[in-house]
């Protein structure tokens, strides 16, 4: 897979960005390429066939417009039978399927890109998702540099790092079922550096497992681990948050380099550079912003579960009933396949009548926009790393309702 056109080496740095195919690690892929963009940098960002059909179609601001012919969208199979529905696919299963089933295709792409006959760059580097490491594997193919770009924190990395060793102390997997309810993830653990009195139940959800041959729990382990054999990793965090942990991962791992809160630094790019380029999955509530400038300042709260946090019908309503009952401004979003076993989400009329003069439901927004308004006074999270970055980046007290993966360490 050389490139022999000596004619072309003096051009710019050419970076190939793939994320995990769902909105969470998406959109931070986006900036980080964003700011590399703004640097200088040649940009091919590869998305899923699937996202990239419904980013189309979702018509996100600005999305459509770009025409920038230094940064340019490819795609490329996840391997998963391909669907209409504007619905996140099932987690595990895409875990899995990218594993399997990427790596084929994406050294297709990086031979077309580095085709002689192209007119662009040659690759002069990969960036990856954390859990997409068939690429350091591409990137090993065509001799170029990998970086490793984990949407998570440190600590959660960290977490990740020591779950071999929990395994080999005999605490994972656990012993059945009943280790769930009864206390046992409440057990301290005392011997990961720089994460003083952690409870097995702060590591990821993916521990819960009774079986050591759990392919979720063998995902991470391995993903952790190729990523670990990166050029470099990045984190999107930042040193005063997680100093301690950074400089103890640094003595195991490649050169680390963080760079967040995302947002702060693409928001001080120039009017004329790609900083207003998003990537969302559903159709924006372009309506919210007029609803929120009718509220007074720090009086909404902003009720976001994230694009994979699902609900059952009681928790809607208890939630629901919760907001009613609080008096206050608020913003919920609503996904359309946020409630398990609910393809039509319909709340009850006497919640919709009470609530009528001060909430307001919506499918989708752009939540930075909503964090940065002055209406907002706090942020009822499910703590997904990007949700807990941006209201740090916008100064927003969180109520915090973790669902499963990292967000228990997140919530900590």
């Amino acid at each position: 897979m050389e490139r022999h056109n000596e004619g072309k080496k003096s051009q710019k740095p050419h970076a190939v960005c793939i994320p995990f195919p769902s909105q969470g690690h998406i959109n931070p892929m986006l900036k980080l390429s964003i700011l590399l963009h703004s640097k200088g940098f040649h940009i091919t960002f590869v998305n899923s066939e699937y996202n990239h059909k419904r980013l189309l179609k979702s018509k996100t601001p600005f999305f459509l417009d770009n025409n920038f012919q230094d940064f340019i969208f490819e795609t490329i199979p996840d391997g998963l039978p391909l669907i209409d529905a504007d619905v996140t696919q099932h987690i595990p299963s895409l875990c899995l399927s990218t594993k399997e089933n990427c790596l084929a295709p994406f050294r297709e792409l990086l031979i077309k890109i580095n085709n002689n006959s192209s007119n662009v760059p040659p690759v002069t580097c990969i960036i990856f998702d954390g859990i997409m490491t068939f690429a350091l594997l591409a990137a090993q193919e065509i001799g170029v540099p990998s970086v490793s770009f984990r949407t998570t924190n440190a600590c959660s990395f960290m977490c990740n790092k020591h779950l071999p060793l929990l395994i080999e102390k005999g605490i994972l997997p656990l012993k059945d079922e009943s280790d769930i309810t009864n206390g046992y993830l409440d057990t301290v653990i005392d011997f990961i550096p720089s994460m003083k009195n952690l409870r097995l139940r702060e590591f990821p959800s993916q521990i819960r497992t009774t079986n050591i041959n759990d392919k979720m729990l063998n995902f991470i382990m391995g993903e952790t681990e190729r990523a670990s054999k990166a050029s470099a990793i990045i984190f999107h965090t930042f040193d005063a948050l997680e100093f301690n942990v950074l400089s103890d991962l640094s003595l195991i791992c490649p050169p680390l380099y963080t760079i967040g809160p995302l947002q702060l630094l693409t928001n001080q790019l120039q009017e004329k550079s790609l900083k207003f380029l998003r990537a969302n999955l559903w159709k924006e509530d372009e309506n919210c912003v007029k609803w929120l400038n009718s509220k007074e300042e720090k009086s909404v709260v902003y009720v976001n579960f994230g694009s994979i946090t699902v609900l059952t019908k009681d928790q809607l309503m208890e939630f629901a009933w919760g907001l009613a009952n609080s008096k206050k401004n608020f913003f919920w979003v609503i996904r359309s396949d946020a409630v398990i076993g609910d393809d039509s989400i319909i709340l009850p009329s006497e919640f919709i009548e009470e609530t009528k003069e001060r909430g307001l439901i919506s499918r989708w927004c752009c939540q930075e926009q909503v964090l940065q308004h002055s209406s907002i006074g706090a942020f009822f999270t499910h703590c997904g790393w990007n949700s807990v970055m941006e209201s740090i980046g916008s100064g927003v007290p969180m109520i915090c309702w973790p669902f499963f993966a990292d967000q228990h360490i997140n919530c900590r």
